[in-house]
């Protein structure tokens, strides 16, 4: 039996609802990750933030269409981790990965080329490990995109590199593509 005072804290702050990994899967919440059990808003987008992921969306979709690799490039997407469900910046899914889930409300797995942009309030901790979150789930190659440093950190299964302006970046998955970073960053 509840006290006078568990009834009256019950009614002002109701326990919130708890979602499985599953069902925040199969009913995905807009802008939204399910994080160690918690649903969690994507936030600290900048307008540079905004500007980067739509530049690289653009460069990555542009190449696969003129090279004839196919597939398909996505912002923000719901992607399903060893246990996260996560919301990539960028990602680019295989031909074949488009083939067998291009109707799924998420992808069962991580995207095989994923690129994550830092906004002012991601601390590079949180980023390495959501790379190796990424890798450890199906991911081949990560981009940890640094606006304010001007870097790109390329994470393969097999090397880490750190590219800046002045310099091209190129991808494993997305075959031929290259990029001069100062057209992504400046």
């Amino acid at each position: 039996m509840l006290t006078s005072t568990e009834q009256i804290q019950q009614t002002i702050s109701p326990q919130p609802k708890v979602f499985s990994l599953e069902d925040f899967l199969n009913h995905p919440l807009e802008n939204m990750e399910w994080v160690d059990g918690e649903i969690i808003e994507k936030t600290g987008m900048t307008l540079r933030h905004s500007l980067i992921q739509a530049r690289l969306s653009y460069y990555w979709r542009n190449h696969m269409l003129s090279s004839g690799q196919g597939g398909e490039v996505y912002t923000e997407a719901l992607c399903r981790t060893n246990k996260q469900g996560r919301r990539p910046d960028v990602s680019y899914l295989t031909p074949e990965l488009l083939t067998q889930y291009a109707n799924a409300t998420f992808l069962p797995q991580s995207f095989p080329l994923i690129a994550e942009i830092a906004s002012p309030d991601d601390s590079a901790e949180e980023l390495f490990a959501k790379a190796k979150e990424y890798l450890e789930s199906g991911c081949q190659e990560v981009w940890l995109i640094y606006p304010q440093t001007l870097w790109i950190i390329i994470i393969t299964q097999d090397k880490h590199l750190l590219l800046t302006v002045g310099e091209t970046v190129s991808s494993q998955v997305l075959s031929g593509f290259s990029l001069i970073i100062d057209e992504l960053l400046a």
